[in-house]
């Protein structure tokens, strides 16, 4: 796969400022990471990510808390919110991002639509959550989505 524009974006800024970036994916299944390796030395600033694609393992590696999956969901704002400054915690790195949502084509509930994913990203000035509503296949939405991480990344760092 050639290198991805916005992960190429994401390279410069990172590399240029000595910054360093982590990623919690759930829907995109570990997207995110793989368009940020596909620049070369881009070990420069990713550190790594984790796929917690199961609740058990957003609780316990990310340190999502059982209440927030219990009442509001794994699909959800304060979920993505939590994996994210998990994620920034765990890795040590200044920014994470992260990835909540329904790619489907299941899936879906009356409140949870195929394509709502929620996105965030946890840096030294908080943590900023978008919700999206994609319409696309599944591959699509889990396109979206990542690309959508890397955009929200790298607003906030431009702050």
């Amino acid at each position: 796969m050639p290198e991805h524009p916005l992960a190429r974006e994401v390279y410069a800024v990172f590399t240029a400022r000595g910054l360093t970036l982590a990623t919690a994916e759930s829907c995109t299944g570990g997207l995110i990471g793989h368009l940020v390796t596909t620049v070369p030395g881009s070990s420069e600033y990713y550190l790594g990510g984790v796929i917690a694609y199961s609740n058990r393992v957003k609780e316990s590696w990310l340190g999502v808390p059982a209440e927030i999956l219990r009442t509001v969901g794994a699909v959800s704002r304060e979920c993505a919110e939590a994996m994210a400054r998990g994620a920034r915690e765990r890795f040590g790195t200044d920014y994470a991002v992260a990835t909540t949502g329904i790619a489907g084509p299941g899936g879906a509930t009356p409140t949870k639509p195929v394509g709502l994913v929620y996105v965030a990203c946890a840096g030294p000035h908080g943590v900023t959550v978008e919700e999206h509503r994609f319409a696309g296949t599944r591959w699509e939405n889990i396109q979206h989505a990542a690309e959508a991480a890397l955009r929200l990344l790298l607003r906030a760092v431009g702050e």
